[in-house]
């Protein structure tokens, strides 16, 4: 019988690489704000109306603040227990006395994060879902004008941009750690597991913060 230790990081592993899923089409769509001007608009409003128009996608959806929460949680638990357990921080990887500065700092890098999604989802996904936004020329709500808005005050692309460094850390940690909860950090395919987490995090991370400074300098 697993302990429940293990349970734990088979959790942690398996609601990280559900965001990592939705990090991925999460981009996708964020990546028609690149468009020249109206065309962006109209794809992505397109876009985010499809996303909460869709029975399939709400129901992925919830699935998903389910993961951000449970990850959360799981985290705090593990990070609380470890601590209780050995009277000092958590080390996330034990298997060597030498810790990456990302291993060390998971604590840090997560809050940053948590403490963006908080002011993400207020400023975008609340006020699509429970305010009244102007309609676009196609009758979708137009969450484009909010986005540009936004990314047109220099302090909010400043906090986006640490908040996806800090992403990055997170995700190339959470990559690795999730290879070996799960059995493939094995000597065998290390290589490989250790080239896939670079090249998504730097995909992940370079897109997104590629974005809002785009936009920032480029949109009216």
């Amino acid at each position: 019988m697993k302990s429940a230790t293990h349970q734990r990081k088979l959790w942690m592993a398996g609601t990280g690489l559900f965001l990592c899923f939705f990090l991925v089409i999460h981009l996708l769509g964020n990546i028609q704000l690149l468009l020249p001007g109206e065309e962006a608009k109209q794809q992505f409003n397109w876009y985010s109306h499809l996303l909460a128009g869709n029975i399939i996608i709400e129901v992925i959806a919830y699935v998903l603040y389910a993961s951000i929460i449970g990850h959360v949680v799981y985290a705090l638990v593990v990070t609380r227990k470890n601590k209780l357990a050995s009277g000092k921080k958590y080390k996330y990887d034990r298997r060597s006395s030498a810790s990456t500065w990302q291993s060390r700092n998971m604590g840090l890098l997560g809050t940053i994060i948590f403490a963006f999604l908080v002011i993400h989802f207020k400023d975008f996904w609340y006020q699509y879902k429970f305010t009244t936004l102007p309609l676009d020329e196609k009758g979708n709500k137009d969450l484009y004008t909010v986005v540009v808005a936004a990314y047109k005050e220099w302090w909010y692309v400043v906090m986006y941009e640490v908040a996806m460094i800090a992403l990055g850390f997170h995700l190339l940690h959470g990559f690795f750690s999730a290879g070996r909860t799960l059995g493939v950090y094995h000597p065998k395919y290390i290589r490989w597991v250790k080239v896939a987490g670079w090249a998504y995090t730097g995909i992940i991370t370079i897109g997104f913060m590629l974005i809002p400074v785009y936009v920032h300098f480029t949109k009216a």
